[in-house]
Formats: structure tokens, sequence, C-alpha cells
């Protein structure tokens, strides 16, 4: 019986990304720089950066896909739809306030958060897509702004128990 063919080992990096990470933070804080991981720790870093930006957008566009729902049907407004509303604002200032390069990023990122709130709000609320504008009604920073609501005005009492 031949021996098996050996199969070359894999890098921590592939076998085990979390134990690579700390191995790496281990390094970095040795200040072992002849040790580091340079090439994957920096796409590693910039994976962050992106992974920011993705949370952004992904936020922004539950926050707007909500206040299309408010606003076009102001008669099923409940206490879900504005604590998701008050929730994903709180998460967008928390992220922008701990990344302040990251200010501007809600504007660049409204149409595509738009787009996708456009098809989730109409899968929600059973209207067709077109039944909302095509283009973004509201800014980012209406958005964003926690005295902002959309639509008729409301009083607390009225909205839907859930």
């Amino acid at each position: 019986m031949g021996k098996a063919l050996e199969k070359p080992q894999d890098t921590l990096y592939e076998r085990d990304f979390h134990a690579w990470l700390m191995d790496q933070a281990g390094k970095l804080r040795a200040r072992s720089g002849n040790d580091i991981d340079w090439d994957n720790l920096a796409e590693e870093v910039e994976s962050v950066g992106r992974s920011q930006k993705r949370e952004i957008a992904k936020r922004l566009g539950v926050l707007l896909m909500h206040l299309l729902k408010w606003e076009h049907q102001p008669g099923r407004r409940s206490h879900s739809w504005q604590s998701t509303i008050s929730e994903q604002r709180a998460h967008l200032q928390g992220l922008i306030e701990t990344s302040p390069s990251l200010v501007r990023y809600p504007d660049e990122a409204l149409d595509w958060s738009y787009r996708w709130a456009v098809r989730h709000a109409a899968r929600e609320t059973e209207l067709p897509a077109s039944a909302f504008p095509p283009e973004p009604p509201y800014t980012a920073a209406q958005a964003l702004d926690d005295l902002f609501m959309p639509g008729p005005p409301f009083k607390a009492d009225e909205l839907i128990r859930d």
C-alpha cells in the first residue's frame, strides 16, 4: 500500500481565521514586524472598512423602508415601525460617531439603499413598487434626523399596539 499523498500544510490564515487574527494582533503588539503576514493583514483591514460601509448602506435601507411604510400606510403605523426607525437611526449615528470619516457615506449610499428599501417596502406592504417615488423622497440628513417623520402628522396614542 503506497503512502497517501500529503497535502501541503495550509497557513494559519487558511486554517483558522480567528486564531490568525489573534496571532497577528499579538505580533503587532510585540512589534514583530518581520513576522507579520502583511498582505493578508492589509486585505483584512480594508475589509473592515468595507464592512462598515455595507452596514451603513444596509441600515439606511431598513430605515428608508420603514419611513416609506410609515408615509404610505399611515393607518398601519405601529410602535414596532417607530421603534425600528429609532433603532436604525441610533445605530447609524453610532457608526458615524466611531468612524467620522464616514459622515458623508449615507449620502453616497442613498440611491442604492433607496432601491433596496423600495423592493422590500413593496413586498411588505403589498403595494406595487410604482406606488413609491422613483427617486429618494428624503435626503440622508432627513432620514437620520430624529425629529423627521414623513407623511401626515401622528399622535403617539394613534399607533397600533403590537
